[in-house]
């Protein structure tokens, strides 16, 4: 079997079961319960292949909650940088977008997008799961186009 027919297999495979890694950038937590609603039986992601898992090195997604601040910027860019290309980053909440409430306060950077980019933002305060998986979706969508431009200019 040629190589190419098993990569093209194996880059199908990861859009079909995309694995995220969540961080919490420090707020409420009002999102971050609501992502872990979408792990319970009601909601039942992991059905569609989404797993939630903890090393950045192995995900395909970044969510992110929370307001950033300049004592967490520097783990959000580290996570990030560890994670292989393509990669897509979805900003979550009010906080993870504008940096909500707290935007106004000294220690805020502001949304995500201040310190990497952010490919799909997702309002609420807090997100509901339905937006979360909402949001997940449109970034398989980002990620395919993201992989099509790598593979096509690794053609070249």
């Amino acid at each position: 079997m040629p190589v190419s027919v098993i990569k093209d297999f194996i880059e199908k495979s990861r859009l079909k079961s995309p694995w995220l890694v969540h961080f919490d950038c420090g707020s409420c937590n009002g999102c971050d319960i609501e992502v872990l609603a979408c792990l319970t039986p009601l909601y039942d992601v992991e059905r569609f292949g989404i797993l939630n898992i903890g090393n950045p090195k192995h995900a395909d997604m970044l969510l992110v909650t929370g307001t950033v601040n300049h004592r967490n910027k520097k783990v959000l860019k580290n996570l990030y940088d560890q994670m292989p290309h393509p990669k897509v980053v979805l900003a979550l909440g009010a906080c993870g977008t504008s940096g909500g409430v707290f935007r106004e306060a000294y220690n805020v950077v502001g949304g995500v997008d201040k310190v990497i980019p952010v490919d799909v933002y997702v309002p609420g305060c807090a997100v509901k799961p339905e937006a979360i998986i909402d949001g997940v979706v449109t970034a398989l969508g980002r990620l395919a186009e993201k992989r099509a431009e790598a593979s096509a200019s690794a053609k070249e």
